[in-house]
């Protein structure tokens, strides 16, 4: 299925709405990779709070494997017709230490309440892409070497 958005937005509209959708989007792809296991792609719940993108996962979990080997971490949206991807560095951290009301509030799960331990896995982006359709191709970036462009 092809959605047509044949006027492309400027890049202050751009902006806030993609952060309009890092914000009110509960999913989204992680893709980490290892050196010796290779890559590794997962659909998780996510938080866009001051510009970070947090997520809560298991502290054995293969991402937080691939994470402490290489930090690098790719986010994306699941829309191909309003393409957004993220790509940043991530960090795992004690739920204490990140946003744990916030993240329980939107997804009405407390982490600290399973059996296997978890962790957040707190992410710094670098890069901001979005577009909707070929014609938004050009000024795709919004964000580069971690600032906002728009």
């Amino acid at each position: 299925m092809t959605t047509a958005h044949p006027v492309p937005r400027d890049p202050a509209t751009r902006l806030r709405e993609t952060l309009a959708r890092l914000t009110a989007e509960e999913d989204v792809w992680l893709a980490t990779a290892h050196p010796r296991h290779g890559p590794h792609q997962i659909p998780i719940w996510f938080l866009w709070r001051d510009d970070l993108a947090w997520l809560c996962t298991r502290a054995t979990s293969p991402s937080v494997r691939n994470i402490r080997a290489d930090p690098r971490v790719r986010l994306a949206l699941p829309s191909a017709a309003d393409v957004v991807i993220v790509d940043g560095s991530a960090e795992p951290v004690p739920l204490a230490e990140g946003p744990a009301a916030a993240y329980t509030a939107k997804y009405r799960w407390d982490p600290a309440a399973e059996a296997d331990t978890h962790l957040f896995l707190r992410v710094v982006p670098r890069t901001v892409l979005a577009w909707r359709g070929e014609p938004e191709f050009p000024g795709r970036s919004l964000m580069r070497r971690g600032t906002w462009l728009a």
